[in-house]
């Protein structure tokens, strides 16, 4: 992992099933903020971070040392980590 702590993982290398675990994983974390106003339906908050991850702005990270993955936005990733 040359040293690093998180691995990208390609979005397009997840199953569909495995993809959409992930995202609902993220989306019911406490903690998650989607702004002020009526709570989202979580169909809704899958469907955001699900366009957000296809095209780009977010990416999808396993971290190794507790074995979770994360999403995070693209522009967080450290300057090395951009392809």
């Amino acid at each position: 992992m040359n040293g690093r702590r998180y691995v990208i993982i390609p979005f397009d290398q997840l199953s569909p099933e495995a993809l959409t675990g992930v995202i609902e994983a993220y989306v019911t974390r406490e903690g998650t903020d989607y702004g002020h106003g009526a709570p989202l339906p979580l169909e809704t908050k899958v469907g955001q971070v699900r366009r957000q991850v296809m095209d780009g702005r977010a990416i999808i990270v396993f971290d190794a040392e507790i074995q979770s993955c994360n999403i995070i936005p693209q522009q967080d990733l450290p300057p090395d980590w951009h392809g």
